[in-house]
């Protein structure tokens, strides 16, 4: 199981805008029932198998050039554990325990 960080920025697109674009990828997030996601205020965060993974982000790379980008600027983080599961929410309550944070 792998966690994947993606921000997707059409440039050139004459405006400063990009919540369209935002929400072209989110539907295609949507309708992936194997891929668990989040959307950040500066990207998305998703968790699943990693081959799945990099083929969604295909997919929304392509949305911008759908429509009318010229160019596309895609960053990926991945996280790919192997030595045991990570999830989301996991990552968070970690966090969460060392501060005291009772959820």
């Amino acid at each position: 199981m792998a966690i994947l960080e993606v921000s997707i920025v059409p440039i050139g697109t004459g405006g400063t805008s990009v919540s369209a674009y935002v929400a072209e990828c989110v539907k295609i997030l949507q309708k992936e029932k194997k891929i668990k996601h989040e959307l950040t205020s500066m990207g998305s965060n998703l968790e699943g198998d990693l081959k799945n993974l990099m083929r969604v982000v295909m997919k929304m790379h392509e949305v911008p050039f759908r429509k009318g980008a010229k160019r596309v600027s895609t960053a990926i983080r991945i996280d790919d554990r192997r030595d045991k599961k990570g999830t989301l929410e996991g990552k968070k309550k970690a966090v969460q325990r060392k501060l005291g944070v009772r959820s």
